[in-house]
């Protein structure tokens, strides 16, 4: 059997992926260049930005590193000017920057919440609103893939800031999906449950993070490459009749009370 996810997929589609610089942002970036996109990878670190583009043209993909940061309305302003010149108009959106803490509730401090919500709620709206704006305004259809998570639809201890931002993320996809319907363009989500990477690692490995994989029905954490289907899924037009969804990819974590 044929797979629909092609190297030629996206061909002729413009991505532009925040976060793009390591973790699973890395992870978008590189499996939408495999599929045929031109990719704008965005984030603060340009040295890291460097390395997720060397490895989409070694590969024989197209990218380009492009600073910057969701918090501040004019980089992302400059860098969609940056992106659409040197690139073309962006119809793919991947929303995925973002800021996690782990101080419990009664010791967090307000600093730390502000800064949390500035970056996975306000400036995954700034994002967003700036990519429908230039698809609107360029007449053309684009899609939105914001990246939110299983724990915006689900309770732990220790993240509440985080929490309540990805659980913002997922009713913003649905407000903006409604909204923006009309204009040709879509926003999805994807909820990723606990996806291996060098910044959880250890954590994971370690005694509590075994614990937690018990939790999981198929007693497993997932690697970045889990969220490719729904990734390609959501970018592409096999999903052309899909907007205000949320996508789990969890490994059943949702459907465990627990």
């Amino acid at each position: 059997m044929t797979s629909f996810f092609r190297d030629d997929l996206l061909a002729d589609r413009v991505a532009l992926v925040t976060g793009a610089s390591s973790g699973l942002g890395r992870r978008f970036a590189e499996a939408l260049a495999a599929h045929g996109a031109t990719v704008a990878c965005c984030a603060r670190r340009p040295e890291k930005l460097a390395e997720t583009v060397n490895t989409i043209t070694a590969a024989g993909g197209q990218a380009l590193a492009v600073e910057m940061d969701v918090t501040d309305r004019d980089s992302v302003a400059d860098a969609f000017e940056t992106a659409d010149r040197a690139l073309g108009q962006v119809t793919i959106l991947i929303n995925n920057a973002g800021l996690a803490s782990t101080d419990r509730a009664i010791d967090l401090e307000p600093a730390v919440w502000d800064q949390i919500m500035a970056t996975n709620l306000t400036g995954a709206w700034t994002v967003a609103q700036r990519a429908a704006k230039d698809m609107i305004a360029a007449g053309r259809p684009g899609t939105i893939v914001n990246i939110a998570s299983v724990l915006g639809l689900r309770q732990s201890g220790g993240v509440m800031p985080y929490a309540v931002s990805k659980a913002g993320v997922v009713q913003m996809t649905r407000s903006l999906a409604l909204e923006w319907a009309r204009h040709g363009i879509r926003v999805n989500a994807i909820a990723p449950g606990y996806i291996e990477t060098d910044l959880n690692r250890e954590f994971l490995e370690s005694e509590g993070g075994q614990t937690l994989m018990k939790r999981i029905p198929q007693r497993r954490f997932g690697k970045p490459e889990d969220l490719d289907g729904a990734l390609l899924l959501l970018s592409s037009d096999a999903s052309d009749f899909m907007t205000g969804e949320v996508v789990a990819v969890d490994g059943g974590h949702l459907v465990n009370t627990l």
